[in-house]
């Protein structure tokens, strides 16, 4: 079993000494890489907004003996009056078995489901961990990797190279969340997705960027606030034109005058998630995924 992962500071036991005003200790248990018991279980959390949560991750849960050492410790910590919130996965029934047993707040994320799924489908589930984020479907598994290459190619303008093959372009000053959206739509949705900068140049010519106009279908702009923008910048350039708050207020508003005039959609991604984000271009730009 790998180790467990944490926000804050590795460690699989919390603090012994923990009231009841502490953080509720949350854990996402899975007998694979639990990606789906991290984002699933949080996707419930988000609906308690007013609750501080304290979560750890223990994924690789393939015996019983790990299986049988997670709930010791989880057990121990429901001694203290504050009972961990568990989410699991796992979908080895011995396994799943084993981690249901434990003294937490147990929400069963798989097996909670797989009897209805059987009585429907008329079979039994194979019970096979990993197949969610592994090779099972290896046409798939390659056609995300090939849009991951491809969008690493043309990240921030950097290869202008076969861009008829993307399915989107996303179009925004520097700092806007082009790169972590366009990575997140090849990875995890298999979308071949370009990203070009806007920069000084393309506003003062006050047109789209002569490599984009055989492409506008395909374009997606994205935008934000001048504040956060500015905040974002500074992080990287301390003191610097680029990051002032007037540069970037120009900048935002010239690229959606630019997303306007020439009829681009685009997003505000101040207060968006990657997710968020890929969610609303997948549908608005209408692509098959």
């Amino acid at each position: 079993m790998s180790g467990p992962r944490r926000a804050d500071r590795p460690a699989l036991v919390h603090n012994a000494s923990m009231t009841n005003d502490a953080p509720r200790p949350v854990y996402f248990l899975s007998d694979s890489t639990g990606i789906t018991a991290e984002t699933l279980g949080n996707t419930l959390l988000t609906q308690f907004p007013e609750n501080d949560f304290d979560r750890i991750t223990v994924p690789f849960i393939t015996t019983i003996d790990q299986a049988r050492a997670v709930v010791n410790v989880i057990d121990g910590l429901a001694v203290t009056g504050l009972r961990p919130i568990v989410f699991s996965t796992a979908v080895g029934s011995e396994i799943r078995q084993t981690l249901a047993k434990c003294e937490g707040i147990v929400v069963d994320l798989i097996g909670t489901h797989v009897g209805v799924l059987e009585s429907a489908l008329g079979t039994t589930a194979s019970g096979e961990p990993g197949r969610a984020h592994g090779l099972g479907n290896a046409a798939r598994y390659q056609s995300r990797m090939a849009a991951v290459e491809y969008a690493m190619e043309h990240d921030d303008g950097q290869s202008l190279r076969a861009l008829e093959k993307a399915q989107v372009i996303l179009v925004a000053p520097s700092r806007c969340g082009k790169t972590p959206t366009t990575m997140y739509l090849a990875l995890q949705h298999g979308i071949f997705a370009a990203n070009f900068p806007l920069v000084d140049e393309d506003f003062e010519k006050e047109g789209l960027p002569r490599p984009l106009r055989p492409f506008i279908s395909k374009c997606f702009g994205l935008t934000t606030n001048p504040l956060r923008l500015s905040q974002v910048r500074t992080e990287r350039r301390r003191g610097s034109p680029y990051a002032s708050l007037r540069q970037c207020g120009f900048e935002l508003r010239s690229a959606e005058r630019l997303y306007v005039s020439h009829g681009i959609p685009y997003l505000n991604s101040a207060s968006v998630s990657v997710e968020e984000m890929a969610a609303t271009i997948l549908q608005r730009m209408n692509l098959k995924h």
